[in-house]
């Protein structure tokens, strides 16, 4: 990799409760890391391939997916298509990761094929962010993406239960640093969902705030339509509507993560 180029940055976009805006954030953040000129590969890793149909990427496009790169059957610069956005690449997720834990097996290294497979592109300097998709639990696919991450974006819904659920997704990551990856670092927290007019995100905000300190962004995506609408058009709220108070949202997001990670790097 040329001496000029900065080093790739693995992020696993995780939490074990479904429904805080994961996906929305896994292609959006990605998509407004491309428009401030990075260049991002995000990877697919829910059965459920919602971030691959929410980037416009259909069935018929996904000749080779993340689940054959996961099954060895080919090198993960095989499974990577373009999107409509210059700069943001996809590895298509499909439902025949749903069966990859019992197609492992007892094989070695199961909880490292993603590492395994990542090796190229750390040395490439063809991206400077991976980001990838986790399924809402606790399965291969999720140990597979923190074991190869350099750290954890959690996204977090401004919510009654969401401390109580991320007080388990921190106890997940112990035990995969313990265990897997030792230094898997918590990246940040984006409280993910803020509806201004409830008195209850706003505590929530302030009892993560206060709990987690400047590990939470501050940047606070908020309750958006248009960026609940544009996955059912197969585009990144961004390019649904650029205006819309969630795709400056996650502009600022992605702003924000960058000078972040510049902080980390000159530390």
């Amino acid at each position: 990799m040329s001496a000029s180029l900065p080093p790739l940055r693995v992020l696993a976009i995780a939490n074990q409760k479904g429904g805080v805006g994961k996906t929305t954030t896994a292609i959006n953040l990605g998509t407004a890391l491309a428009a401030v000129g990075e260049r991002v590969l995000l990877l697919d890793s829910d059965p459920q391939g919602n971030a691959s149909t929410g980037l416009g990427v259909t069935r018929a496009m996904r000749r080779n997916t993340f689940y054959d790169v996961l099954s060895g059957e080919v090198p993960l610069a095989e499974a990577i298509v373009e999107t409509a956005l210059p700069g943001l690449f996809l590895s298509p997720g499909d439902t025949d990761l749903s069966g990859i834990e019992l197609e492992l097996g007892q094989q070695p290294r199961r909880s490292f094929r993603l590492r395994d497979a990542l090796e190229p592109l750390r040395r490439g300097g063809a991206y400077s962010y991976v980001l990838i998709d986790c399924p809402p639990s606790l399965n291969l696919l999720t140990v597979n993406a923190m074991a190869a991450a350099d750290a954890v974006l959690v996204p977090l819904q401004c919510e009654f239960f969401a401390l109580e659920g991320l007080t388990q997704l921190m106890r997940t990551i112990d035990l995969v640093r313990a265990s897997l990856n030792p230094i898997l670092e918590i990246q940040g927290v984006v409280l993910t969902m803020y509806d201004r007019r409830n008195s209850l995100s706003g505590q929530v905000a302030r009892d993560v705030r206060a709990h987690f300190g400047e590990t939470v962004y501050r940047t606070v995506i908020p309750r958006n339509v248009r960026v609940s609408e544009a996955p059912s058009f197969g585009k990144p709220a961004l390019i649904y509507d650029l205006k819309c108070a969630g795709s400056q949202a996650y502009l600022n997001l992605a702003r924000e993560l960058v000078q972040r990670e510049r902080l980390r790097r000159a530390a």
